[in-house]
C-alpha cells in the first residue's frame, strides 16, 4: 500500500473516489489540511510571543534591581561621615559639709549601793574637782564631742521610747467581758425568755430519769450580731446540755455590744432552765 500524505489532501480524493463529491462531507474533509496548518502556526506564534514576553519581563526586573543597587550605593557614598562627639561631663560641686559642733558629755551614774569590788571604774561617781576640771557635760549617756578636737561626729539625740502599740487586728478581735453597751436579744430579755420557752424541748431521757436543772451556755456575740463559740459553761446532764446548745446556736442575730461608740465582740452567758412539772 502506498504511503498517503495527509497534509496535501490527496487522501480525500482517494476516499471519495466514485462517490458524490458534492456532499458536504467532501468539502469539510478537503479543508482539513488548511485548518490544521493554520492551527499549528497560531499555536507556534502564541508560544513564541509568551516566551518573548517572559524573557523581556525578566530582563526588565534584572535591570531594575541593578539600578536600585547602584542608587543605594551612590546615596551611601554621598552621605557625610558622622563625626565622633565627645560629651563634656559637667562636674557637680557638692556643698561643703558643715561640721556641727557637739559638746562632749559623760553619763550620769545614779547612786547604787554595791561592794567595792563590784564597782566598775566608769561607774564611779565623779568628785567635784573632777567635774570642774572636765569640759564634758553631764547627760543621760556618753557622747564623744568635737569641741576639743576637729573630728567630725554626729549630734547625739535622746529618743524617748514610745509605748508599743498593740496591733490593730488584735484589738479588733479582742473579746470583751463587759462593755459600755452590752449586746441584747431582739426585743429584750422578755423576748429572750419567750424564745427559750418556745424552742426548748425537754429530752425524753431526762424526763424519764427525773433529771432537771439549769444549764449555762457561754457564747460570743460578734460585731454583726451573730452568735459564735457556743459552749457549755455549766453542765447538768449530757442530754440537757445538748438541747441547750442546739437552742442557743439557732438564736437569731443579737444587737451587738459597743465600746467607745464602736461595735465589739462580747462574751455572753445565757442560763437555760429545765424543770419537771409536778
Amino acid at each position: 500500500m502506498a504511503k498517503i500524505d495527509l497534509i496535501d489532501g490527496n487522501w480525500v480524493d482517494l476516499v471519495f473516489e466514485g462517490r458524490n463529491q458534492k456532499y458536504g462531507a467532501y468539502k469539510l474533509r478537503k479543508g482539513t489540511t488548511k485548518r490544521n496548518i493554520i492551527s499549528i502556526i497560531v499555536v507556534a506564534l502564541i508560544a513564541v510571543i509568551a516566551f518573548a514576553v517572559m524573557a523581556i519581563k525578566n530582563i526588565v526586573e534584572a535591570n531594575a534591581k541593578v539600578a536600585a543597587t547602584q542608587v543605594t550605593e551612590i546615596s551611601a557614598l554621598n552621605q557625610p561621615k558622622k563625626q565622633a562627639q565627645v560629651k563634656k561631663q559637667v562636674k557637680i560641686e557638692e556643698p561643703e559639709k558643715v561640721v556641727e559642733r557637739v559638746k562632749s558629755s559623760i553619763k550620769f551614774t545614779a547612786p547604787v549601793i554595791k561592794k567595792d569590788n563590784e564597782v566598775k571604774p566608769e561607774d564611779e561617781l565623779k568628785t567635784q574637782d573632777q567635774l570642774m576640771n572636765n569640759k564634758a557635760a553631764i547627760g543621760s549617756f556618753d557622747v564623744k564631742g568635737n569641741d576639743d578636737a576637729n573630728g567630725e561626729v554626729l549630734k547625739a539625740k535622746e529618743v524617748i521610747a514610745q509605748p508599743v502599740e498593740q496591733p490593730k487586728h488584735e484589738e479588733e478581735n479582742k473579746v470583751f467581758d463587759i462593755v459600755e453597751e452590752m449586746p441584747s436579744f431582739p426585743g429584750g430579755m422578755a423576748a429572750l425568755n419567750k424564745y427559750l420557752h418556745d424552742n426548748v424541748h425537754y429530752p425524753v431521757v431526762a424526763q424519764e430519769n427525773g433529771v432537771q436543772g439549769r444549764v449555762t451556755i457561754s457564747f460570743v456575740v460578734e460585731k454583726d450580731g451573730s452568735v459564735t463559740d457556743v459552749k457549755v459553761a455549766k453542765s447538768v446532764d449530757p442530754s440537757l446540755d445538748k438541747e441547750a446548745l442546739r437552742v442557743v446556736k439557732s438564736m437569731p442575730r443579737w444587737t451587738p455590744g459597743k465600746q467607745n461608740g464602736a461595735t465589739v465582740r462580747v462574751k455572753y452567758n445565757v442560763p437555760v432552765n429545765f424543770r419537771l412539772q409536778n
